[in-house]
């Protein structure tokens, strides 16, 4: 038996996907299932760049001003902002306002446009082969050796803010790998793939 807790209606799910309403419909709704687009992949680099040193939670609650705030995670429009948008990012409440995560968010956006390959392409070469899911939380790494080499490969491509541990967040959360625990209800089916 591993970590998975049930929560209000009985299903088993891994326990940080519980502490609030939000979580819950991430972790069942979002969390490991595979994302192969690259603004939906944009949208993920950028968020958990913002996550950096906050709680998720956080920017859950947030994630609708970003989307606000950041066109809709298109890079075209996002490359394009000049000194007045990162003036309007820094007044906006309804967002972290951090200047070097909104740099960065700028700053991937223009790498993510001059790339020769698609973004999606260059983000899932990393995946790992699927491999058993984790028994408990304490199975779960932070960081791999396919999430230190994306890493580096998205900083040789002028990418900035996103080391081996924000990458394997990322890895989890677009379904590049599956770290749902082994006894949590939720399926992922095409993680990994």
């Amino acid at each position: 038996m591993g970590d998975a807790q049930a929560g209000a209606d009985g299903r088993l799910r891994c326990p940080w996907g519980l502490s609030a309403p939000e979580y819950v419909d991430y972790h069942d709704t979002e969390w490991g299932r595979p994302v192969r687009d690259d603004r939906g992949l944009y949208e993920r680099l950028t968020l958990e760049s913002f996550q950096s040193g906050l709680s998720w939670l956080t920017i859950l609650r947030k994630r609708e001003a970003f989307r606000s705030a950041f066109a809709g995670f298109d890079p075209g429009v996002v490359a394009g902002y000049d000194g007045a948008d990162h003036a309007r990012l820094m007044a906006d409440s309804g967002i972290v306002r951090n200047r070097a995560k909104i740099d960065a968010a700028i700053t991937n956006a223009r790498a993510l446009l001059a790339l020769d390959e698609s973004f999606t392409d260059l983000l899932w070469s990393f995946a790992p082969e699927p491999r058993p899911r984790p028994t408990t939380l304490s199975d779960v790494p932070a960081k791999t050796a396919e999430s230190v080499a994306l890493a580096r490969a998205l900083k040789r491509h002028g990418f900035v803010f996103v080391g081996p541990t924000t990458a394997y967040a990322l890895m989890q959360a677009t379904g590049m790998v599956d770290d749902h625990l082994t006894d949590c209800s939720v399926e992922t089916s095409g993680c990994g793939e």
